[in-house]
């Protein structure tokens, strides 16, 4: 997205560079991205709003669809990549040739509406693969659980009143994109956390908030909308959370999938800016998957 801006490559290097580190590659299976098709897509954005991104499309330089958000002459097929990965990502979850996978992919995806990109985001990754889920495999019940220092204000709008999803969400407010702390569907549960809040007000929120919400709803696939920008090191935001916890809440979701989903999850990437954080954020991530 340019020069500067925090939205860069260089995040999933410093990814692979600290699984790499850690020995943890060694555990896992790799896979290339697909593209996602149209139709997987026009299960949760407008066929007007693709059809606007893909023609927006430069073949050179930047063009800017909100004050935050550009695209690039690569930007349109890593959008696509990053939406396809879900698909794969839940299909190879729901055959059973793997438990639990991790999507590590850019451009993010929680803040694209159904018709609006915006937040760095172009296309609602975890939407896409919520959608293909209870679309394509027949699910009835698929959890979503977002511990990005922003509301994803997209995945809600998409599913805010749909009975077969249940969304859980904890964020930093007021804070962009300003959202969330006033929802009333059913099927929503927002924690806002007041800047300064730290490990012990996140994991109060996840014991309190989700943990009975999930059960209650026992869901059959249990998606992450993982973001890692709430970390202490992570000038984004202000929520000074440490890899611990997300350690910790992984694990808290990982035992409602052992519980009601035969263990099933899916995983992927939002925010997280400061490349060291997010590198270990994402290793203590995976740990507490694979444990």
């Amino acid at each position: 997205m340019g020069h500067g801006h925090p939205e860069c490559p260089e995040r999933l290097t410093a990814i692979s560079d600290q699984i790499i580190a850690s020995g943890l590659d060694a555990a896992l299976r790799h896979y290339d991205a697909p593209r996602v098709s149209r139709a997987q897509l026009l299960r949760v954005h407008a066929a007007e709003y693709v059809d606007a991104v893909i023609a927006a499309a430069p073949s050179e330089g930047l063009v800017w669809l909100d004050p935050d958000t550009a695209m690039g002459p690569g930007t349109l097929e890593a959008a696509e990549r990053a939406a396809g990965a879900q698909v794969l990502a839940v299909d190879l979850v729901l055959s059973a040739r793997t438990t639990s996978a991790f999507c590590s992919v850019r451009p993010p995806g929680h803040h694209a509406e159904r018709a609006r990109a915006m937040g760095f985001c172009f296309f609602n990754n975890v939407a896409i693969a919520a959608a293909h889920a209870l679309e394509e495999h027949g699910l009835s019940r698929v959890a979503i659980v977002d511990f990005d220092v922003h509301h994803g204000n997209g995945t809600e709008q998409i599913f805010g009143g749909d009975s077969r999803v249940l969304f859980c969400s904890t964020f930093q407010h007021p804070f962009y994109p300003y959202s969330g702390a006033d929802s009333s569907s059913p099927n929503v549960v927002n924690v806002p956390l007041p800047g300064g809040s730290g490990s012990a007000a996140f994991r109060t929120a996840v014991t309190n908030d989700w943990l009975p919400a999930l059960a209650d709803f026992a869901p059959e696939l249990v998606l992450i909308s993982a973001g890692f920008d709430a970390h202490l090191e992570d000038d984004m935001a202000g929520l000074a959370l440490r890899e611990a916890d997300y350690a910790w809440v992984t694990s808290q979701v990982r035992t409602v999938a052992e519980r009601f989903a035969a263990g099933r999850i899916v995983s992927t990437l939002e925010g997280g800016y400061a490349l060291s954080a997010l590198g270990r954020s994402v290793v203590s991530h995976l740990k507490a998957l694979l444990a």
